[in-house]
Parts: structure tokens; C-alpha cells; sequence
């Protein structure tokens, strides 16, 4: 364990909780001391929900460790099923009351509640919230789709094919509306949803998962082992391919359309794909090549760089996870762009890899967008972690068709509208456009203030970078930046800032320049031009 000011994960109680929260009819008893019920204001802050999450804690004290905090557990268990009347309850413990060893699935049992009671084992200090969320929607679907585990009866011929709709939770990002965009998409092919879990369902619903004829996963992290579990234990097959982008909701169609048993051709034909007017446009050039960097959950990024690099033409130069159990898929899908795969959950190292890649555009989670800020970068959050602004109330999903159209509008408009606010930044100092300038309508009766020049004696910005010794090895050689030139250098727009910089410093590098000076700036142009 370790201690930060950011996790992209919670512990793994917090995945359960988004799964209860989700559903309807299921209670949460966690045994967790009174700091713990914190995350009941991720529910109701950020994802703005009316109501607080079905979750009852012990909140046990520190005095009440003397005493005897299994019957603490059994009481509040007892309340909770009396004050409730869930259909199913979900029992476990947070990762501080996983050291007190009071086995809540046992307690729990022993008071022969008339309702299914699925004990929950999170390992908290191994585990995180997404494996939580997993191994939560796991248990309740093996509890309560199993009994009997007879196989599915085929399908009446003169019936619809049906499916179920897997993966969408609670504090999810955009699952909202990805799942009414899914089913568009399903209805213009003639396919029903059976069921929608773990977002909306009931211990009932979890019940009839077997008889759709196929499953649809939508988001791996959560719902891929139940999915498993199904395909082994029902032979339902799933549809693999995510609908994330242009090329993925075709790709998905077809998938569909294949296990349904229906012709996808009449359901491509009616899509309107809104964004694809800019690829036709002389604009459109302006966005080949921008460099990208990418992170977040393994499933939307893994999308995301495959939209980026096929859809919009940018050059993928980081993709990375802090999902490690979707390490592999990072790996794979970071050979396709010649980068090295970045798995890691310490967002320090993340901001390193950024700075170090020079992009001009960063796709992630929250944390991203803040180290985009402090790089002076564009970003647009692409996977949770996300905070207020990432649950909009309008309808905005990732998925199918409208979500190839939000995405283009949300990459590519910090992109462009970062060129207005180039300009703005590079007239700043201008004698009539500064901030402290009258308006020009008023002539020679306003005052002009005079804007400081920077200070000669500022300390000089450097950056290392490698270079070649005698040996044909590699040598840390340190390039700095004086003042004036830093200043010369950021009248150049953005979008190209970060190769004029990487070429200046190769250029000082090449010629032994220790201090990079406005001259060395323009004999780099010139050289590269």
C-alpha cells in the first residue's frame, strides 16, 4: 500500500458499492469503521444521484474494538434486512475491518435471513475497485442465475433474438447513456434486451440472464468474468468488439448481426455518421500527425488509440493503463503504435511519461486533464476517474453513433479553439492589447501602462536530453533555456510548439550550445526549414 494525494482506484469495496448502487433490490452491509462511509459522496457529489447509496456500514469505533465486533456486525446485518426488505444483500468488509478477520459471510448466514445473502471476499490490499466491481457482479450472477444451470431451450422461430447488456454501473463514465446509444444501435438490427445489468436490474432481472441468446459486454473491467461464467455455463456467446468509434460500431453491427442470425446491411445503411463531414473537409489535414498521448481504464483506452491513429489521423505516442489486469491488452495494442506500454497507477509517473513524449493533445482521466494543465497541454478525459463535469445532464455517451460524434467534437476542440487562445497569449505583451491598454475607441485619453520586460537574471528553464559520448554511448547532456528565448518560443503556436522545442534542443545538443538564446531558436528554424 501506498500513500498519495491521487489513486485512480479505489479499494474494492467501492467497486461493490457501485454495483449495489446500480441495481435495485440489493442491500450492501460493510463492516467498515465510521471514516469509511466517505464513499458515499462519490455517489452523491459527483455523480449527482437523488438518493444515497443501498450500503449499511457498522461504523465500529476504536472502543468498540475491545469488545465484540461480530455481534456488531450481526445486529446492523439484522437492521438493515428489517429496515430494507431487500430482495438479495451483499455482505462484506472495507479494507480497515478486513484486519479485525470477523468473516461477515459467516455472520451473516448464521442469521438465516429469508432472502439469497452473497458473501463478498475482496482482498483490499491486493485488489482494487474495478476488480471489485468484477468480482461483486460475478457472485451475484452465480448466485442468482445459477439455480438449476439447465442449458437454454433454442429459440421459437418465429421469435426476436435477444441479448443481454453487461458492464454498466454506477459512477460509470457516460454508462448512462452508452446503454440507450446500444440500444438504438440493437433495435435497428431487430435484436431485444433481455436485461441491462448491473445498471437498473433486480435480483429477478439477474435471474432471466439466460434466456437472451447472446451477451454484449460493454465494458470488460466489470463485467468479463460473468460473462465467462455465462458463455461456459449457458453457451451463450458474447460480442467481444467494444462500439467505440466509427470503425468499432460497424465492426460491433456486424458481430451482432452474425450471432443474431440478421442481416446487418439494412442497420449500416441508416447510420449518420456526423463527423465523418470533417474528413472530407480541406480542414481535415490540420489534424494528421498531432501527437497524442493516452491513458485511463484498459477498455477506453485501448479504443481511443485505435480511433486516434485510424479514425482522425494523429500519431499515437503513449498509451497506457493503471488496470493491470488488462495489462496484456495494453501490451498488444501498443506494438500497433510502436510505444512503449505505460502500466502503472502512480499518476507521477504518468505526468513524467507526458513530459517526456512531448504531445500535443492528452486523452485520460482527471488526473490527466490536471497534468495537462500544468504542462500547458490540451485534454480531454476519455475514462473515470472523472469528477461533476464528466455526468452531464445532457445525453453525451462514448459509444455508437453519437458517440463517434461526441468524441470528435471533444478531441478535437481543444485543439482548435487552443489557437484563439494562442493568439490571445502571444499579442499579451502588444502595446494595445495588453491588459493594462485602454480601449482603443477611446484614443489618446486613456493611459498606456508600461508591461514589465521579464527579468534578464530569471533562472534559465533547462531540459536534458540524450546525446551520443565518444564511446557510442548515451550521455545525459542538460539544455537550457534563457528567459528571452522561452518567451520568443511560446509566440509559436501550440500545436507546433512541442516540435519546434524538441528540434532546437537537438539542434544546441548537436553543436555543444549549453544555453539556448533567441539566435539559437531562428538558426534552428533555419536549419530545419
Amino acid at each position: 500500500m501506498q500513500l498519495t494525494l491521487w489513486t485512480y482506484e479505489g479499494p474494492p469495496h467501492v467497486g461493490a458499492m457501485r454495483v449495489a448502487t446500480a441495481m435495485r433490490g440489493v442491500h450492501y452491509v460493510l463492516h467498515a469503521p465510521q471514516g469509511d462511509t466517505y464513499a458515499d459522496l462519490l455517489f452523491t457529489m459527483i455523480e449527482r444521484r437523488d438518493r444515497r447509496p443501498p450500503v449499511t456500514y457498522t461504523t465500529f469505533q476504536a472502543r468498540d474494538l475491545g469488545g465484540d465486533t461480530a455481534e456488531l456486525f450481526k445486529n446492523a446485518t439484522r437492521a438493515a434486512y428489517d429496515r430494507f426488505q431487500p430482495e438479495a444483500m451483499i455482505v462484506g468488509a472495507s479494507c480497515t475491518a478486513e484486519l479485525i478477520q470477523d468473516d461477515p459471510g459467516g455472520l451473516a448466514r448464521a442469521l438465516e435471513l429469508p432472502i439469497p445473502v452473497i458473501p463478498l471476499e475482496l482482498p483490499a490490499y491486493q485488489r482494487k475497485e474495478n476488480w471489485g466491481a468484477a468480482e461483486t457482479f460475478y457472485q451475484l450472477v452465480r448466485t442468482l442465475a445459477a439455480p438449476g444451470a439447465s442449458p437454454r431451450a433454442p429459440r421459437a422461430a418465429d421469435a426476436r433474438p435477444s441479448c443481454n447488456l453487461l458492464g454498466p454501473t454506477a459512477l460509470g463514465f457516460r454508462h448512462r447513456d452508452d446503454v440507450q446509444e446500444v440500444c438504438e444501435l440493437l433495435a435497428l438490427l431487430g435484436v431485444e434486451v433481455n436485461v441491462t445489468a448491473p445498471l437498473g436490474a433486480s435480483p429477478a432481472d439477474l435471474a432471466r440472464l439466460p434466456d437472451a441468446d447472446f451477451n454484449v459486454v460493454l465494458y470488460p473491467e466489470v463485467a468479463g468474468v460473468a460473462a465467462q461464467w455465462l458463455e461456459r455455463t449457458y453457451r451463450q456467446p458474447r460480442v467481444t468488439v467494444v462500439p467505440i468509434g466509427i470503425g468499432a460500431t460497424k465492426a460491433f453491427i456486424q458481430q451482432v448481426a452474425e450471432l443474431a442470425g440478421v442481416d446487418a446491411a439494412p442497420a449500416l445503411a441508416q447510420l449518420d455518421w456526423r463527423a465523418s463531414w470533417y474528413a472530407r473537409s480541406v480542414d481535415s489535414t490540420y489534424l494528421t500527425g498531432k501527437r497524442v498521448f493516452i491513458f485511463g481504464d484498459a477498455t477506453h483506452a485501448v479504443a481511443a488509440a485505435r480511433v486516434a491513429a485510424a479514425e482522425m489521423g494523429f500519431t499515437v505516442v503513449g498509451l497506457g493503463t493503471y488496470s493491470r489486469e488488462f495489462a496484456r491488452e495494453i501490451r498488444d495494442a501498443a506494438k500497433l503504435y510502436d510505444v512503449e506500454p505505460l502500466i502503472t497507477d502512480d499518476y507521477l509517473e504518468v505526468e513524467a511519461a507526458i513530459a517526456a513524449a512531448h504531445p500535443e493533445l492528452v486523452l485520460g482521466t482527471q488526473m490527466e486533464r490536471h497534468i495537462a494543465k500544468r504542462l500547458g497541454l490540451p485534454c480531454a478525459v476519455i475514462s473515470a476517474p472523472v469528477h461533476v463535469q464528466d455526468f452531464p445532464a445532457r445525453r453525451s455517451p462514448q459509444m455508437g453513433v453519437e458517440g463517434a460524434n461526441v468524441l470528435f467534437d471533444t478531441w478535437v476542440h481543444p485543439l482548435m479553439m487552443g489557437l484563439e487562445e494562442h493568439l490571445l497569449h502571444m499579442f499579451r505583451d502588444d502595446f494595445e492589447f495588453h491588459a493594462e491598454a485602454s480601449p482603443s475607441h477611446l484614443g489618446a485619453a486613456g493611459t498606456t501602462a508600461t508591461v514589465a520586460a521579464p527579468d534578464a537574471a530569471a533562472a534559465v528553464t533547462s531540459a536534458t536530453t540524450p546525446a551520443e559520448d565518444t564511446a557510442g554511448g548515451t550521455i545525459a547532456v542538460s539544455v537550457g533555456w534563457a528567459p528571452d528565448a522561452e518567451k520568443e518560443l511560446h509566440k509559436i503556436p501550440f500545436f507546433v510548439r512541442g516540435k519546434a522545442r524538441r528540434n532546437t534542443e537537438r539542434f544546441a545538443r548537436d553543436r555543444g550550445v549549453a544555453t539556448i538564446t533567441v539566435e539559437t531558436l531562428y538558426d534552428a528554424k533555419a536549419h530545419f526549414s
